[in-house]
């Protein structure tokens, strides 16, 4: 059970990064010389527009005031943040809320779905090479892990793509549900969803799971010649039990903060994969804000990044506890 004074420590923590974030990015937009305002600025005067105007457009768009003093600027942008008001896009012209709010579920399934996967079979198969050290079983999955750990998930999406997708024809390459289908909770828009999302999925899977297998496989191996394991097999305990209870359980915990963490390092994957699949969640329009300078939409998703990886963290402390009772009442990190 996580303390109450611990958990107002890490929300603390966790809020107190969050507002550096939000001032690193304030730094970024208007402090940089040559940076986003400055970009703006010079592009809207030289279309002419006096400075009343000029700062009455770098407002709307960036939430920012260049007019006014820098202080007042920065309490602005804080406090625009903080209620969910990210400017907007210079090249949707739509809130840049409404644009991450309309994309976020679809970059959601596919990171979540893919951790699930990467650590399910990562896991699994990790524990029966360390079970089966030294076998063919252990030596082939280990040469194969080595080599899916060494392939970028980007070059696996464009061989999917191409092959399963253009050459085979068996998913779409693009989108993230048939058009024509009427959003909402039914088999064919699901069934839809699902099939638009394999490609994006498979790809961060095959290219994630040997190095989770890997670990998995060591800390299994290590395990598995501990003394208490010998102490467990003279009590007769059955092999599903120390299977599960002493060797699975002990060998999963060093890679639980691990787990939290790669959701916010598989949000930041989105950045290419959907764009390589033209799948329009986060990742998608921060590359499309990067290809047309939309500054604005690019610091909300780099928020939003950032948002997720605080947000893993934050979840791992508090839930730490629960499954290493090593951690006693929880009061102690997960890093």
């Amino acid at each position: 059970m996580v303390s109450t004074e611990y958990f107002i420590k890490r929300t603390a923590m966790a809020v107190a990064t969050f507002y550096a974030v939000i001032t690193l990015t304030f730094a970024m937009i208007r402090l940089m010389p040559g940076g986003p305002m400055d970009h703006m600025q010079a592009q809207m005067a030289g279309a002419g527009q006096d400075t009343a105007q000029v700062a009455a457009q770098v407002e709307l768009y960036a939430a920012i005031n260049p007019e006014e003093p820098l202080w007042q600027q920065y309490v602005d942008y804080v406090t625009s943040t903080m209620v969910g008001d990210l400017g907007t896009s210079t090249w949707y012209h739509d809130p840049v809320a409404e644009i991450l709010g309309n994309a976020m579920p679809w970059t959601m399934f596919i990171s979540i779905i893919s951790m699930i996967l990467i650590y399910l079979l990562g896991i699994s198969i990790g524990a029966f090479m360390a079970y089966v050290e030294g076998s063919r079983f252990d030596v082939s999955w280990s040469g194969a892990s080595i080599l899916l750990t060494s392939v970028p998930f980007y070059v696996v999406a464009v061989v999917l793509l191409w092959y399963l997708g253009y050459n085979m024809s068996l998913f779409p390459t693009s989108g993230h549900y048939g058009s024509g289908i009427e959003e909402g909770f039914n088999i064919e828009f699901i069934g839809s969803v699902i099939h638009h999302g394999t490609l994006p999925i498979a790809s961060l899977v095959l290219a994630g799971f040997g190095a989770v297998a890997l670990q998995m496989r060591g800390n299994a191996i290590q395990i598995l010649g501990e003394d208490y394991l010998r102490v467990a097999r003279l009590r007769a305990l059955s092999q599903r039990r120390i299977a599960i209870r002493y060797v699975a359980r002990n060998a999963i915990l060093p890679m639980y903060t691990a787990m939290m963490i790669s959701l916010g390092t598989l949000f930041g994957s989105s950045i290419i994969l959907e764009q390589i699949f033209q799948y329009p969640g986060v990742g998608y329009f921060m590359y499309q804000g990067i290809s047309a300078r939309d500054y604005p939409l690019m610091m909300g998703t780099f928020l939003f990044i950032t948002a997720g990886v605080i947000i893993g963290v934050y979840i791992a402390d508090l839930t730490y506890g629960y499954i290493d009772p090593r951690a006693g009442s929880g009061d102690r990190e997960s890093f």
